[in-house]
């Protein structure tokens, strides 16, 4: 999803989820199955998008109609003038391959935690603007219920990316997994920390929300069960940040080592990772002697 459509990819003075789409996802969705595909794999997070999934399905032959019977245009500023939705041109392929999406599970499509109203802000909308999308995808979800009979206001996950866990799991037949779940697919956890003294997890941005259901959060909740300490390495600090202590995450740090640009950072990541790491590592040592000498 980051790399079709994700809120890095807008300047900051251009962001408006009004207009912005997920079309891109659905391009490289369609590219997958041009490849001949037999599962794919869709990770949310980062978006710079509040289209609900619309330009993902739109991309995939998904026709979502006004009540002139034109295709809506980009954006979730749009979805308000949705009047049908029509799968009868929609990629036969997609029958033919399992999708799977990792999301947060705490993220809804709609309400007071909806993912216009929570994120919205953050990706360009005014306060005006976040009332605008809420409305549109109250309208959204309401359309959903009764021409595909499924209800997502507030299904685990709908909310994920914009709403992209909605158009995934509504308009395509996607699967969508707690991020914790998906990854566990892949490395086996609870089989290493048996073995393990010391775990260190990482997030782009540690705040108040990495506890909803963010892998570093879960990661900590694994550890603890072995009773071990664990340190977050985190691109940025945000807001609450210091909620994690009280989540399993014992310490943590931001890998920024100086002023910089955003963008910077960004492309000198992997340096200022390994520097973190061994700063973590040389200050360990530094305990160890300290407590070697009493």
């Amino acid at each position: 999803m980051a790399a079709a459509a994700g809120l890095r990819l807008v300047p900051s003075d251009r962001r408006n989820p009004l207009t912005t789409t997920t079309y891109g996802v659905g391009e490289l969705i369609k590219a997958a199955l041009d490849a001949g595909a037999e599962r794919i794999l869709i990770g949310c997070g980062d978006s710079g998008t509040n289209d609900g999934g619309a330009g993902m399905a739109q991309a995939l032959g998904v026709k979502l109609l006004d009540r002139t019977g034109k295709q809506l245009g980009w954006g979730g500023g749009e979805l308000i003038n949705l009047d049908r939705i029509d799968l009868s041109e929609r990629d036969a392929r997609l029958e033919q391959v399992q999708i799977d999406v990792a999301c947060n599970w705490h993220n809804v499509l709609c309400g007071d935690k909806g993912v216009a109203r929570v994120f919205g802000p953050q990706k360009g909308a005014s306060a005006e603007t976040v009332e605008q999308l809420a409305l549109a995808l109250d309208h959204y979800a309401e359309i959903i219920q009764r021409d595909l009979g499924i209800d997502v206001r507030e299904t685990p996950g709908s909310g994920a990316s914009g709403g992209l866990g909605t158009g995934l799991s509504a308009l395509i037949g996607a699967k969508l997994y707690p991020r914790y779940e998906i990854v566990m697919k892949y490395l086996d956890i609870d089989h290493l920390l048996p073995e393990s003294d010391l775990v260190i997890t990482a997030e782009g941005c540690l705040d108040y929300q990495t506890p909803q259901g963010k892998i570093p959060a879960e990661v900590a909740s694994r550890a603890k069960m072995y009773d071990l300490p664990v340190i977050a390495l985190a691109g940025s600090l945000g807001k609450g940040a210091e909620v994690n202590l009280q989540h399993g995450i014992d310490y943590f740090t931001s890998i920024v080592d100086r002023p910089c640009q955003l963008s910077e950072a960004i492309a000198d990541a992997a340096n200022l990772l390994t520097n973190s790491a061994e700063s973590m590592a040389r200050l360990m040592l530094v305990g160890q002697q300290v407590i070697s000498n009493k």
